[in-house]
């Protein structure tokens, strides 16, 4: 049987207005583009705050020039749209003029996994805006390493020997590939600096019922900052999730965002703020830029197909978590200019913070 390959591509192309959402008509670009392709077996297209997303499976593998170089193209002509309507950061995240194979390293963030396809494939799309890639590293521990969140690593037998975690020194470009439950320990040593350490992607163990070797959910780890070497905007992470059978239930995967942990982002990627689980309707991001907020659509993916994403956070069980969200958000206001809601200096250095502590050096005595 071949492969599926499951492909969330996205790119801040312009914002309406200002970061706040994506202007329809950017949407139907990207529509038109994708539907017009031979390379794809299904797509939607969405948005999270003002970044435009492609969910697209297809036969392409992994890092497919044909695959990426649709999605390039398609980001092209929505930035030349968004050019045409005055749309603010128009190209924002598109760091290159002259696409080289793949996106990665260009500016779009890009999460991907191949994979064998089981009798019923259950596949989670998670999309974050203004946040960093190591906000998925709670989320993504609670799910497949933490007992108090998934039940099935203690009562099911296919979950019992725990999964290995794929994590990212993003300042070394390294990864190292570490296992659960145990060296539970040492993963929380490096997925507790979510600055520094990120999970990339996580596989089922030897043994397992799904084939070690294919990922069981994978996050987009690029960091804008590192690829242009100055403040381009925050790099607003995307992740895809397989669930059931011989892995985390639906619902074990949805329970980490039953909490509003707080993230790195926000106003000008300068703050911590809460994450807040939210709607397609209410994915736009409005209070001093956000707070951060966090989309999750799943579906079934059958022989590459799959129906319209259901909105698993449009649902009044995570309403609790949304006023949580706001008092957090609230409280951290308050704190203005300081920190802990401002982010610490070292974190700050690729922001325009430093062009301000420039002019005051010579003052310093």
């Amino acid at each position: 049987m071949s492969k599926t390959t499951f492909s969330i591509i996205k790119a801040d192309v312009g914002g309406y207005p200002g970061h706040a959402t994506v202007h329809g008509e950017l949407m139907e670009v990207a529509e038109k583009k994708l539907s017009a392709s031979n390379d794809l077996i299904n797509y939607h297209v969405t948005h999270c705050g003002d970044d435009l997303e492609l969910l697209m499976t297809h036969k392409e593998g992994e890092d497919s020039e044909k695959i990426h170089s649709l999605a390039w193209e398609t980001f092209q002509e929505a930035t030349e749209k968004a050019r045409e309507l005055g749309l603010y950061g128009a190209g924002q995240d598109l760091l290159s003029d002259a696409f080289s194979g793949n996106v990665r390293g260009m500016g779009p963030g890009i999460a991907e996994m191949e994979f064998t396809e089981r009798k019923a494939e259950p596949v989670v799309a998670f999309l974050m805006d203004k946040t960093e890639p190591g906000a998925f590293n709670y989320p993504l521990f609670k799910i497949f390493a933490d007992p108090f969140n998934t039940a099935g690593l203690v009562i099911d037998p296919s979950l019992h020997a725990g999964f290995r975690f794929e994590i990212m020194d993003i300042k070394r470009d390294k990864t190292i590939m570490m296992n659960a439950p145990e060296e539970i320990y040492d993963i929380l040593a490096l997925l507790g600096a979510k600055g520094r350490f990120v999970i990339n992607k996580v596989y089922p163990k030897e043994g397992s019922k799904l084939p070690s070797d294919e990922p069981v959910a994978a996050v987009s780890t690029e960091k804008l900052y590192q690829i242009a070497g100055e403040y381009v905007g925050k790099d607003d992470p995307v992740a895809i999730v397989r669930a059931q059978s011989g892995l985390p239930a639906l619902g074990e995967v949805l329970e980490p965002f039953s909490h509003p942990f707080l993230v790195s982002g926000w106003m000008r990627g300068s703050h911590n703020g809460p994450i807040m689980p939210v709607s397609q309707k209410d994915a736009k991001c409005t209070r001093f830029d956000g707070p951060p907020r966090v989309l999750c659509l799943g579906t079934q993916v059958k022989d590459g197909k799959f129906d319209e994403p259901a909105d698993l956070f449009d649902d009044p069980a995570f309403d609790m978590v949304r006023e949580k969200s706001a008092d957090i958000a609230e409280y951290m206001r308050r704190h203005g200019p300081f920190e802990p809601h401002r982010l610490p200096m070292e974190e700050m250095e690729y922001t325009t913070l430093p062009e301000v502590m420039n002019e005051l050096e010579d003052r310093f005595q």
